[in-house]
């Protein structure tokens, strides 16, 4: 028998209980939340909140905080403290799931393999191993129940995030459901341990020829769908490390190392490492940076390199005025009638910080004042630059806490210069003229084709013209409501006013309180209809 339906009922309480100890109960109330005063304090309830719902709640909140588009700065800040750690699972648990991938038992494939994990998070754990070849490897093993309780999850989250925009006017501009089924975008490749391998594969590539940067080697033989090995690293995490001991200029080489290491993934690998975590960056015995958890990668295309080209050539030639038409050749989505106050806040920004010094600019109180400028104007930020915000933001905050007067932003204007000289040098204008020009060549023996079509469609009178109302969804419901409560109304009415006239007019049968028994059970009933549907507009606030 499937007791899904059961699990789920019980998850559900769970979490509207837990929902309305932390101070989200009016999300369970039927009636819209209306706005009130700010409540400072929500950040961390939230992240407690998450927190003590478990790991698949932990990712969404950390999903959350690299969504300035959508999510209130001082939130963001407090979701960036949650942590990926939960209890590891049974060895015999991880000696089913090795025997299920590889076909064979732990003793068969590895010589050696540590029962205790070195690290425990929500979709799976790390043990220390040794290969029959002898290499050193760490084993990252899936959970076995992770699928199904992500999944279940997810159903939840679906279900909540319709709730919360009927129900919570402060989400009105937020599509909700958008970033559920986002979410579960990501954590579905995060259970693909092969995609992890393949980033993996595609980091040691790039810094192949870099002696100040260590990648694992994967494994593939050992590696599938939840099952990773890769080549185990030998030093501490960058969390781990007893810096008050180090001397300024170590710690200032450090800082420099670790961005320059992200900076190059950007400017010039245009693929990078999407959470430059203190856990996933290790301090090697022989002095170089190891990098460690690919899960999380982005990718920026030659067409976005050739477009922050052009947001970085007016940003500085002072061309303010331009820069809200490049942003949106980058795919950042704003409400059109509010372009002016997007390209007045940015100028703002802008010259608050122009021709400053790079050493006088404090990085995070930069990056902070954009993220709010985000949220402010509603701005819409494709995934990709998304994860980039969210490394550089991760990256700045590290980095500073290794060496407190650190500024990322003067290690990163030398890729930013070598950047633009790259991208209008006579060979890359060439090479771009090049392919502009066969488009448009496409485009122009597309068009006889495009329009004999259209004539022909004209000519039979199949011509379609499709209009969109995104609202016409919510004005149907609401007519829909709004007709059964009339219905509903009339059935009352029409009930008092049959039970008046039995009363009136009715002299013989059964009688009560003076009235006839028909007339008061009409009453009577007309009554409960009555505080029904009194009770629904109630609940709904709309009366």
């Amino acid at each position: 028998m499937d007791d899904r339906p059961q699990r789920s009922l019980g998850r559900a309480t769970e979490i509207g209980r837990v929902a309305t100890r932390h101070g989200f109960g009016y999300l369970l109330d039927r009636r819209r939340a209306a706005d009130g005063e700010p409540d400072g304090d929500r950040g961390r309830r939230l992240r407690e909140m998450f927190d003590e719902l478990g790991p698949t709640f932990v990712k969404f909140g950390q999903l959350l905080s690299t969504r300035p588009d959508v999510v209130p700065p001082d939130i963001i800040t407090e979701l960036r403290k949650l942590q990926d750690e939960v209890s590891p699972f049974p060895m015999d648990d991880v000696e089913r799931v090795v025997q299920a991938e590889l076909g064979l038992s732990i003793e068969q494939a590895f010589l050696h393999f540590e029962e205790q994990p070195i690290a425990a998070a929500s979709i799976g754990q790390v043990h220390r191993a040794t290969l029959p070849n002898d290499a050193e490897v760490v084993v990252k093993v899936q959970r076995p129940s992770a699928p199904r309780q992500i999944e279940s999850d997810l159903r939840l989250m679906a279900s909540a995030a319709r709730v919360a925009r009927e129900r919570v006017r402060q989400l009105d501009f937020i599509d909700a459901n958008e970033l559920v089924e986002e979410f579960g975008r990501s954590i579905r490749l995060e259970l693909d341990y092969q995609q992890e391998a393949r980033n993996a594969e595609t980091f040691r590539r790039n810094f192949g020829g870099d002696e100040r940067i260590a990648v694992p080697r994967v494994w593939w033989r050992y590696t599938t769908g939840r099952l990773l090995t890769l080549d185990r690293l030998e030093g501490m995490h960058i969390r781990d490390l007893d810096l008050d001991s180090w001397t300024a200029e170590d710690r200032r080489a450090l800082a420099t190392t670790m961005t320059d290491a992200w900076m190059t993934m950007i400017f010039r690998h245009a693929f990078f490492h999407g959470d430059p975590h203190p856990s996933n960056i290790l301090h090697l015995e022989d002095g170089r940076l190891g990098l460690v958890d690919f899960g999380l990668a982005g990718r920026l295309t030659e067409t976005d390199m050739v477009r922050l080209t052009r947001l970085f050539v007016d940003a500085a030639t002072e061309n303010v005025a331009a820069l809200p038409r490049r942003l949106s050749d980058l795919g950042v989505r704003y409400p059109r009638e509010r372009e002016e106050e997007l390209r007045s806040r940015l100028e703002e920004l802008y010259y608050r910080y122009y021709g400053s010094r790079l050493s006088d600019i404090d990085p995070i109180e930069a990056i902070r004042e954009g993220l709010s400028l985000i949220y402010a104007m509603n701005l819409r930020l494709p995934t990709r630059f998304v994860i980039l915000d969210k490394a550089i933001a991760t990256l700045g905050s590290v980095a500073a806490e290794v060496y407190p007067e650190f500024n990322v932003f003067e290690v990163a204007r030398p890729y930013a210069r070598q950047l633009i000289s790259e991208r209008f040098s006579p060979r890359r204008l060439a090479l771009r003229t090049s392919h502009e020009a066969r488009d448009i060549a496409e485009i122009a023996l597309e068009v006889p084709r495009q329009l004999h079509d259209i004539l022909n469609e004209l000519r039979d009178g199949e011509m379609l013209v499709k209009i969109s109302n995104p609202g016409i969804d919510d004005l149907a419901h609401h007519m829909d409501v709004s007709v059964n409560r009339i219905a509903v109304a009339l059935v009352i009415l029409g009930g008092l006013v049959g039970s008046s006239l039995i009363g009136v007019l009715a002299e013989s049968g059964p009688h009560l309180l003076g009235l006839h028994l028909l007339s008061v059970a009409g009453f009577l009933l007309s009554g409960v209809f009555g505080v029904w549907l009194l009770w629904g507009v109630l609940r709904s606030g709309r009366l």
